[in-house]
């Protein structure tokens, strides 16, 4: 990373405001990333090849119209480059997950992010950061959907249109949070059409990044171009303490048949639904997730939607 660049806050226009609105409203602000010279193309198709298997995720829609579903994919031999151009041409996601973790130019990045963050917002004490790259398809879409975590997303190069949906039972039902922590559904949640008109909608360009309050739901729709962006996820200390009452509320409902259960992140309620998740994981009730033992393609420039059978 060039010392020049060292000097230079990540974010360029951070108001005094943005303290109060982040992690509460939907906030959109300038990065430079671009700057760093690590979310190149050529930086990109580097770290695709660096990245161990485990942490590449690459996923497709099969090209069923009226009932598609989701394919999972292998690099096979490609080379970070034609990884790129196949996903240019195709319908396919590729998730780099963890960067920081095998990667220590990207963890110096994250941790100096963070530094700055905690900098402007005296208090913001956060913990478990990560860092992915998602390279994605023009006209790909992310489907409605909600994390259980703090995150933000970075725009490097492409430009994709974000639906924020607000963050009320309408939008976001209990019982489908509590399915997102114990692992029996994936982030993938029910939507209608009609939640379109009350999203707030971001159109990011490169060098921009947009947050939105915990558990909001959201959907992503790729312009018609190459995407390439950067997640950054966080916790915090009311984000642990809300991910465990949730949790916790998940277990009581499904050992106790308790049914109205309080979802405030404090209070002394918190504890024992904390205990309770705890045991639930340590019993082993939790089901693993991330655990893909279909394979369906691999990456091949060479095909007209970047996929190749696997033989």
């Amino acid at each position: 990373m060039n010392s020049m660049h060292m000097s230079k806050d990540i974010i360029s226009n951070w108001e005094d405001r943005h303290q109060r609105l982040f992690g509460n409203e939907v906030v959109k602000l300038n990065h430079r990333l671009i700057e760093t010279g690590l979310f190149s193309r050529e930086a990109v198709a580097r770290l695709i090849e660096r990245c161990p298997a485990e942490e590449l995720g690459l996923e497709a829609m099969s090209d069923d119209i009226n009932n598609p579903s989701r394919l999972y994919g292998i690099l096979g031999g490609a080379s970070g480059e034609e990884a790129l151009a196949a996903i240019e041409k195709g319908r396919i996601w590729m998730n780099i997950r963890r960067v920081m973790a095998w990667a220590p130019e990207y963890r110096d990045l994250l941790d100096r992010i963070f530094g700055e963050f905690a900098g402007r917002m005296p208090g913001f004490d956060t913990f478990k950061h990560n860092m992915g790259v998602l390279v994605s398809s023009p006209n790909a879409n992310v489907y409605y959907h909600a994390d259980i975590q703090g995150q933000s997303l970075w725009q490097i190069e492409g430009t994709k249109r974000v639906y924020v949906y607000p963050r009320s039972e309408v939008f976001l039902r209990p019982d489908a949070v509590e399915k997102i922590l114990l692992r029996e559904t994936d982030e993938k949640m029910p939507y209608e059409p009609w939640f379109d008109e009350y999203a707030t909608v971001v159109d990011l360009q490169p060098g921009e990044m947009v947050t939105w309050p915990l558990y909001a739901p959201h959907r992503v729709h790729n312009h018609d171009s190459l995407n390439i962006s950067v997640t950054m996820e966080h916790w915090t200390k009311a984000i642990w303490n809300s991910y465990a009452v949730y949790y916790g509320n998940g277990v009581l409902r499904r050992t106790l048949g308790l049914k109205s259960l309080s979802t405030e992140d404090r209070g002394l309620h918190v504890y024992p639904k904390a205990a309770a998740a705890f045991a639930w994981k340590k019993a082993g009730r939790q089901r693993k997730g991330d655990v893909v033992r279909r394979r369906d393609f691999r990456i091949d420039a060479t095909q007209a939607n970047g996929r190749g059978v696997l033989t």
